[in-house]
């Protein structure tokens, strides 16, 4: 197993989930995926009221829920990368949404304008045809890439993702 991790920033509906997935459904012929999404306003909802496994949640523990085919693993408390990597087991390629104080080579994605805030943390933009690069001064150590090529991302990731275990 690789073992290799990237991550994806940029503004709220900037196209990471889109490019992530359209990343994962051309790795995903040759290796192993793993994905986390960041939820920065708690928001998501994975567990039904009144079922048994949220029951068991109120309790403050731990809970998993196996099946033959899915285990799910419902926590209460924040757990580090390093955790959740751990959690995951085997993979070739983790591909990490949000979290941008990761220390992990990153890909900023953006539309119609580029927000330079993000260069700091970002090894790559993605960007398509709305962005004017002559409008912006863009670090030399920042690759640009075509949001509407993944294989030219994946290329990208394959290149530079970083080892994590």
């Amino acid at each position: 197993m690789k073992s290799l991790a990237v991550a994806f920033t940029g503004p709220s509906d900037s196209g990471k989930t889109t490019l992530i997935l359209k990343v994962a459904n051309i790795l995903k012929s040759e290796y192993t995926l793993a994905i986390i999404k960041n939820d920065p306003s708690d928001k998501a909802i994975f567990d039904v009221e009144g079922k048994d496994s949220w029951k068991f949640a109120q309790t403050g523990a731990e809970v998993v829920v196996t099946s033959p085919t899915r285990t799910t693993l419902f926590s209460k408390h924040h757990k580090s990368l390093d955790e959740i990597i751990a959690m995951l087991g085997e993979f070739d390629f983790l591909l990490v949404e949000g979290l941008k104080t990761l220390p992990l080579p990153r890909i900023a994605i953006f539309r119609n304008k580029l927000n330079v805030d993000y260069f700091d943390c970002s090894d790559a933009i993605a960007i398509d045809e709305s962005v004017t690069l002559s409008d912006y001064t863009i670090p030399s150590h920042i690759a640009i890439l075509d949001l509407n090529n993944p294989e030219q991302v994946v290329a990208w990731i394959q290149k530079n993702a970083k080892k994590v275990k």
